[in-house]
């Protein structure tokens, strides 16, 4: 037997996620799909991430265990024939057997692409928040420098989590501007249900003067999800990288 890890980029807007479901498209029913085709039977893929509805991925990574004996740049090519346009594996490697695709993760990072403008852009539809409101990067900045660190993130996860543990450690949260594109890079050892997207909304917020930056410090300690921000759009979120 085999255990093979295979790295892969998509577009998310088709898809209600990676992880299977019954009444819905995910990425792994179209992998799984493929897959059969080559290698005539059906197998079971573990996913890096579940990912929402609508959310992309620079980098993703899944592991499958097989007893193929066909090499791993022919299955590549296999599969990147079978695959629709939005999606394209890029590498394939084999790793030990007991070797998990989620569980083995050491950090991932996310970016959050906005299109700070008050003009449509047709090349980054669903690829990109629209923002039409000025954005005061120093003030952001200094917002995104309050979630680095170890926090209990409760305040920042969506109801339906699956976490007991709702604390998780920030590495790192960078914010860049080229142009109108803004993007908000997030990475930690973990994250929860839409705790990206929750963070993000709630720094428009205080972009928009709908929530005082003091404040935070107390949100993230009172663990109330109703202090926080809204949950920003899918759209614009990536799962950029993660590391093993």
């Amino acid at each position: 037997m085999r255990n093979l890890l295979f790295k892969m980029r998509y577009k998310g807007t088709g898809y209600h996620g990676f992880q299977f479901q019954k009444n819905a498209l995910t990425i792994e029913e179209v992998l799984k799909k493929a897959i059969k085709s080559i290698l005539l039977t059906g197998v079971n893929i573990t996913g890096c991430s579940r990912t929402d509805t609508g959310v992309h991925a620079n980098e993703y990574y899944f592991n499958m265990i097989t007893d193929t004996k066909i090499p791993e740049e022919s299955l590549i090519r296999a599969l990147n024939t079978k695959i629709p346009d939005d999606m394209v594996i890029l590498e394939c490697s084999e790793v030990s057997l007991d070797f998990h695709a989620r569980y083995h993760a050491k950090s991932k990072e996310y970016v959050y692409k906005i299109l700070n403008s008050k003009f449509k852009d047709p090349f980054l539809q669903d690829l990109a928040l629209r923002y039409t409101y000025s954005m005061d990067m120093g003030l952001i900045e200094k917002v995104a420098e309050k979630f680095v660190g170890q926090h209990d993130f409760a305040a920042f996860c969506s109801s339906g989590s699956q976490s007991v543990n709702t604390v998780r450690t920030i590495y790192d949260f960078d914010v860049t501007k080229n142009g109108d594109i803004v993007e908000l890079t997030i990475k930690g050892n973990g994250f929860l249900y839409n705790m990206v997207r929750i963070i993000v909304g709630t720094i428009l917020f205080v972009n928009e003067g709908k929530i005082a930056v003091e404040e935070i410090d107390d949100i993230i300690k009172n663990k109330d999800r109703r202090k926080a921000g809204r949950t920003a759009k899918a759209c614009g979120l990536y799962l950029n990288k993660v590391e093993y």
